[in-house]
């Protein structure tokens, strides 16, 4: 047999996927995060899911790994010593950023912390214009005072920008090669080669994003290779932000697209399971003990932008301009809200009820985990209204005590407010509802589509248990539930393929381009791209090239990015470019102006080597009776019907097309499912859970 493995640091758990490709068969293994030594949870889940499912390290044939090392570098400010050389005068820009602010109004909102600060962001003197000719020559006299200040400050990592080297990379490439020379064993970011687009301040962000972090991804996946190796395992791949999984050498060069490894996983195996079932259009919806996720797939096509920033404050929205460090990398296009498991329900001065943006995270946990916890959590508000089950919580691994959740929500929660402790709870769950179904209108509804024309696909640990109750917000008219809910996202990181982005700057009005000079940059990017699947090893056949272009009408500052149709460039390629930017414009805008001049600003090329596509053959038990699956009966609180007896079912022993009316709850090892009345749920032969409304719903 052969066996693809996926691993996903989540903040409550650590996921393991095994899928066997020639059978389909596939298994999961939830284990407890470990903040303290990531390496060493890997590890420990690894070993648990290779010996629970058999899996012989000889056999496997992929191992890909998705991290929350680079987010948590940025999110808790423990990047690397990092000095920035700029050209003179533009000494500031990360502070000046965009005049764009998370709160328009609020005159004591403080801006996200800057990476470099004032003392390490040095000027030198050199100008490129425009038109990329050279106006000042490189002083280069003048990097031996600003690498001997970079050594006594004992900077662990360089980020070079200079204004329009996009246009002109010699000075610096030559800066580059001083500073190497100079300070051996400290890495140098260059911007021609993080970004080599336009707009200096993400350029300049990006670039030092990826010198902020790189050396802390480079000393975690050294020390995660050398495990793995140990453990006789292949190559590690890392997990891109874009859909793909990248080569650890093209990840070290770029560790910017790290950032949202994890989520980006999971709307993979969000797409994938839409290719299972004849599903294109899907809105996929993680939630875990910290975070919540949503994005769309329309027409089995991830959403990708390369408009995100990444270290946003808690407390205000992450897909707004201004909350935190711009990266201008292809990421998949998600919203994102502090709404988990593990997120704390608590009662401000004014006696409002908010959840969140802290967490109780996998130390301590909810308080039913007995692990230390004092404050009221969703997962706690979960167990008190009858959702899940205390003593089969992770397949009965983690037993919960319903009495602390219950005195802490009572002291916390509903005697301040003089609620009752079911009222409390299903208060804590309404709010968290209408919080993550935010999420799910930003994805769809304010991107231009209608949700009523998609299915929710619902995973991570708490999704299937929050799911409905999101559709219903939305009227989403279906909900589907993988075979492995719990550990979804790792699933995502053995079915989707190897992906790294290119892009350059072509800053011409397309009615003026000449197709020729468009080749010419197309083609260039393209042999970069092969000579990185050459390098990992990806066999011809399996080579895949596609090519897009940034495009908006002349008198805008935001592009759309719309694919180029293979090809020499010529007046047929341009019109249908055209006619694919009026078109996306319509459907995300909800108008276009046919008669407007357009301008293509970046070309865009993406290097995939294809991996086959497994089949799905996990399922439940084929014929029988659904009353083989009842473990029997439970008093569950939903806030439109009060207390109602649910019949509880075990989800691994529910036939194949049978059907089960709401109220009820079902059961597996990794989650559990809510079928609130109105709704039904059946089972397809290949595992997926379908709910639907019910004819009197």
């Amino acid at each position: 047999m052969s066996w693809r493995i996926g691993v996903d640091i989540g903040g409550t758990f650590t996921d393991v996927a095994v899928l066997d490709e020639v059978s389909g068969r596939i298994g999961i293994v939830k284990t407890s995060t470990t903040p303290r030594d990531f390496v060493a949870g890997v590890v420990h889940a690894l070993k648990a899911a290779m010996a629970r499912h058999g899996v012989p390290a000889s056999d496997v044939v992929l191992l890909s790994h998705a991290t929350t090392v680079v987010t948590n570098a940025i999110l808790e400010e423990k990047g690397a010593k990092t000095a920035l050389i700029t050209t003179r005068g533009f000494r500031d820009v990360l502070e000046l950023r965009r005049s764009a602010r998370a709160r328009l109004y609020d005159r004591n909102q403080e801006p996200p912390a800057v990476l470099v600060p004032r003392h390490r962001r040095f000027e030198i003197t050199e100008r490129v214009g425009a038109d990329g000719e050279v106006v000042i020559p490189l002083e280069e006299d003048e990097l031996d005072g600003i690498a001997e200040e970079i050594g006594n400050e004992g900077v662990e990592a360089v980020a070079v920008c200079l204004l329009f080297s996009f246009l002109h990379d010699d000075h610096e490439r030559r800066i580059g090669a001083r500073l190497r020379a100079a300070l051996p064993g400290v890495p140098v970011f260059l911007s021609c080669d993080v970004l080599p687009e336009l707009k200096e301040f993400e350029r300049t962000s990006t670039t030092a994003v990826c010198a902020y972090v790189g050396p802390i991804l480079a000393s975690y996946v050294e020390r995660l290779e050398q495990a793995t190796r140990e453990l006789k395992l292949p190559p590690l791949h890392i997990m891109g932000s874009s859909g793909g999984f990248l080569d650890v050498t093209e990840s070290m060069k770029m560790p910017a697209m790290a950032v949202e490894s994890g989520p980006a996983a999971g709307v993979v195996a969000a797409a994938f399971i839409g290719r299972q079932l004849d599903e294109p259009n899907l809105i996929s919806f993680d939630m875990g003990g910290t975070t919540a996720k949503a994005s769309l797939i329309r027409d089995g096509r991830v959403e990708v932008t390369s408009e995100y920033e990444v270290g946003a404050d808690a407390n205000v929205t992450r897909w707004m301009h201004g909350t935190g460090h711009p990266i201008k990398v292809p990421v998949i296009d998600l919203a994102e809200v502090s709404a988990g498991g593990g997120s704390i329900a608590w009662i401000d001065s004014g006696g409002g009820m908010h959840v969140g943006p802290r967490s109780a995270g996998a130390e301590p946990g909810p308080v039913c985990y007995g692990q230390g916890g004092r404050e009221p959590t969703v997962t706690d508000c979960d167990l008190i209204l009858g959702y899940l089950n205390p003593e089969y919580f992770l397949g009965g691994e983690l037993i919960l005590d319903a009495a602390a959740a219950e005195a802490t929500l009572r002291e916390r929660v509903a005697e301040p407010l003089g609620l009752s402790l079911l009222e409390a709870a299903a208060g804590v769950v309404a709010v968290v509802d209408h919080n993550m179904a935010e999420a799910l209108r930003i994805v769809s509804v304010e991107r231009g589509h209608d949700p009523r024309d998609f299915s929710l696909v619902a995973f991570g640990g708490a999704g299937p248990v929050h799911a409905v109750s999101l559709a219903r917000e939305l009227d989403i008219p279906k909900v589907i539930v993988p075979p492995i809910p719990g550990g979804f996202s790792a699933l995502g990181l053995v079915a989707t393929d190897l992906r790294r982005e290119y892009v350059r700057t072509f800053y011409k009005r397309l009615d003026e381009v000449p197709p020729d000079e468009m080749s010419e940059a197309l083609s260039a990017m393209e042999e970069m791209g092969r000579d990185m699947l050459v390098g990992a090893g990806v066999p011809e056949v399996r080579r895949k090239l596609q090519r897009a272009a940034d495009v908006r009408y002349t008198r805008q500052a935001y592009e759309l990015t719309v694919p180029i149709e293979d090809g020499d460039i010529g007046a047929a390629h341009l019109a249908k470019l055209a006619e694919a930017f009026h078109a996306r414009h319509r459907t995300t805008y909800g108008h276009d102006s046919p008669n407007e001049p357009l301008q293509v600003v970046n070309l865009r090329v993406s290097a995939i080597g294809v991996l086959e596509s497994p089949v799905l053959k996990a399922g439940g038990r084929g014929s029988g009776a659904i009353d083989a699956a009842r473990r029997g009966t439970r008093q569950v609180y939903f806030k439109n019907a009060g207390t109602v007896s649910c019949g509880i079912f075990d989800r691994d022993r529910l036939p194949w097309c049978g059907d089960v009316p709401g109220p009820a709850i079902i059961e597996a090892a990794d989650t559990t499912i809510v079928v609130p009345l109105g709704w039904r749920v059946g089972v397809d032969p290949k595992g997926f859970l379908i709910m639907e409304r019910s004819d009197d719903g």
